[in-house]
């Protein structure tokens, strides 16, 4: 335990004090703000409604807001999250977790000191959790507090659980990137190799996963304009089923339904339009129901995280290191 808490105290410690570390964090902070406080961001959309409206379905959960509304041609900062800001991060801290320490020689005289193989790899990866929660941690009590001072309305209990359920759901996130660079950095001998694959599989699941559920959808059920409902409704029960392979899309669908209680999965939204002949929910989903919504997201992202370190785990564990 001790030789743990050693090797996690010092690669926490890197991570923060580290070029790399400190331009991360700011590069994810200004990026973050500047989608809420940017002359276009969501902070000027949510003064508008406010001031527009006075009904009460309009300014529930104005709080939680601050992160899902997008402003006048910028992303919402629910998106940055998903799509750019924590994929960045995992791979960050973990494209050169292990392959750099082999090619600098340096994990060699680190297994000659009464530290395990297992304790070294156990370090990184925790060390890399941990940064990316305090990371969304920091960025998320700053908009907050950015927030309440500009809008004057403060969190109920309820939204405040909520954004603390999406740190965890973040971190989760997060761990799946780490995982799948560390995975890149113990298979792959070169750093700028394993760094190139992480970012690869990122642009693949960003961009093409769409394209590739699209043509999935096109090709089991290929509709027109004069399909029956019926087609239509399978052909993007499909597209919506192909699309969830990508964690970009699990993430997005499941941080949504916290941050938004009024929002439904796609899968829902289709099933009330098969239903009623319509998508549209006025009332929000209770926090139990939210939880219930997103546990198979959680449990997916737990599985797939785990099989990730796993394989690497069992990958650093039987290889030969040498001494350079």
């Amino acid at each position: 335990m001790r030789g743990l808490l050693t090797v996690f105290n010092k690669e926490l410690a890197d991570y923060f004090i580290s070029w790399r570390g400190i331009i991360l964090f700011g590069v994810v902070l200004l990026t973050a703000v500047f989608a809420i406080y940017g002359p276009s961001g969501a902070l000027q959309n949510i003064r508008t409604e406010l001031t527009s409206t006075t009904q009460l379905g309009a300014t529930q959960f104005v709080f939680l807001r601050l992160f899902t509304t997008t402003g006048q041609g910028s992303p919402s900062f629910l998106y940055f999250i998903s799509a750019f800001l924590v994929p960045v991060i995992g791979i960050a801290l973990g494209f050169d977790a292990i392959n750099s320490e082999k090619n600098n020689g340096t994990l060699s005289r680190i297994l000659s000191q009464p530290i395990y193989r297992d304790t070294v790899f156990n370090g990184k990866f925790f060390a890399g959790i941990t940064t990316i929660a305090i990371m969304l941690t920091s960025i998320i009590l700053l908009i907050s507090g950015l927030g309440l001072s500009m809008i004057g309305v403060p969190p109920s209990s309820e939204e405040a659980f909520r954004l603390f359920l999406f740190i965890v759901l973040g971190t989760l996130y997060g761990a799946f990137w780490l995982g799948l660079a560390m995975l890149f950095s113990v298979f792959l001998q070169r750093v700028a190799t394993s760094a190139l694959a992480a970012i690869a599989v990122w642009i693949f699941f960003l961009v093409f996963m769409l394209m590739i559920a699209t043509f999935i959808a096109n090709t089991l059920v290929p509709i027109d304009q004069t399909s029956a409902a019926q087609e239509i409704f399978r052909h993007v029960g499909i597209q919506i089923t192909a699309s969830r392979a990508s964690p970009i899309v699990l993430f997005q669908e499941a941080t949504t339904v916290i941050l938004a209680p009024g929002a439904r999965t796609a899968s829902e939204i289709l099933q009330l339009q098969q239903a009623a002949g319509t998508g549209f929910v006025s009332s929000a989903l209770p926090l139990g129901q939210s939880l219930r919504t997103i546990w198979p997201h959680l449990v997916t992202f737990i599985a797939i995280t785990t099989v990730l370190f796993a394989i690497s785990y069992y990958k650093f564990m039987r290889e030969e290191i040498r001494s350079s």
